[in-house]
């Protein structure tokens, strides 16, 4: 079993249930998957552009990315329906509990002049966190990569609240900014 995942199953779920009053372990708060999406821009001038965004999130996730096509024309930016535009991957299960420890305790603390991430939850639960570049993965090598491109990183949780989203992430050892 993921080390991540046996600490959250034996240290996080009692902390919770202690904080919040939870009767059940399955009320405890849980991450239910984690969606990593690469928007490329760019690919429409550079069709070749999707295919390094690709190998970027296989190598970085393990998983066949899937490739994110328009759904609409957009004139101004010479957008046509069916076009290339972006790449995901949706993590579950043990990928996606190896890809959160990987990203929390190699990833982020490899970004330049990094003092934590944002604290900012969406209302429901849920926390997106944007990177600037793919290169702060150590699975990356910088000399096959054509162009340094951001990422999104989604955390889905089964929190109703964005106090209790903050508190699984801050257990799970995400390292937010003091405000």
């Amino acid at each position: 079993m993921e080390r991540l995942k046996k600490r959250y199953r034996e240290e996080m779920v009692p902390t919770m249930m202690d904080e919040f009053g939870y009767d059940n372990v399955m009320e405890a708060p849980r991450i239910r998957k984690v969606v990593i999406n690469i928007g490329v821009g760019e690919a429409l001038d550079n069709p070749k552009a999707i295919e390094f965004a690709v190998n970027d999130l296989r190598t970085i996730t393990g998983q066949q990315p899937i490739v994110i096509k328009s759904r609409k024309s957009i004139a101004n930016f010479k957008l046509r329906v069916g076009r290339p535009i972006g790449v995901k991957v949706t993590l579950r299960g043990d990928q996606m509990w190896a890809f959160i420890d990987r990203l929390i305790n190699v990833a982020l603390p490899r970004t330049r002049d990094f003092r934590g991430v944002s604290d900012k939850l969406d209302g429901r639960g849920n926390y997106t966190l944007g990177l600037q570049e793919q290169l702060i993965f150590p699975e990356i090598n910088y000399d096959n990569v054509d162009k340094a491109r951001g990422m999104e990183v989604s955390f889905s949780t089964t929190a109703e609240t964005d106090e209790e989203g903050r508190r699984l992430l801050e257990l799970i050892g995400m390292p937010f900014r003091k405000s």
